[in-house]
């Protein structure tokens, strides 16, 4: 179960840092060209892509360090708070393709933040 919950919280990590890495340094206007209605949102954008970065740190820097290992849940039960939201405005706007890419995403939170609260030990001693 270890190893299935560090795959889980690498693939999240991967997949978030580079997401929010794009939407916090990318410049507007490619942004805008990427993203429907960015340009008249940008600082909500950026706020996602950060709070994006900083919960790929969360899913595996305290659990790798061992230090603060509890806060790797809550990095990941803030992962799919950001699915849920973003599968909400996808929603409405229609793009049913991608609530898929965020119902995966949501369930790969759920187990990370699940398996991490159980007493599943982070690593081998």
């Amino acid at each position: 179960m270890n190893i299935a919950l560090w795959i889980a919280q690498v693939l999240l990590a991967l997949m978030f840092a580079f997401v929010g890495a794009t939407k916090t340094f990318t410049p507007v206007d490619e942004l805008a060209r990427q993203m429907p209605g960015a340009a008249e949102q940008v600082g909500l954008i950026r706020f996602i892509g950060i709070s994006e970065l900083l919960g790929a740190i969360g899913l595996v820097l305290p659990a790798a360090t061992r230090i603060k290992p509890g806060l790797t849940p809550l990095a990941a039960v803030g992962i799919g708070i950001i699915m849920v939201l973003a599968a909400g405005v996808h929603a409405t706007r229609g793009e049913w393709s991608s609530i898929v890419t965020n119902v995966v995403l949501l369930a790969m939170a759920v187990f990370v933040a699940w398996g991490r609260t159980k007493r599943v030990p982070i690593a081998p001693r």
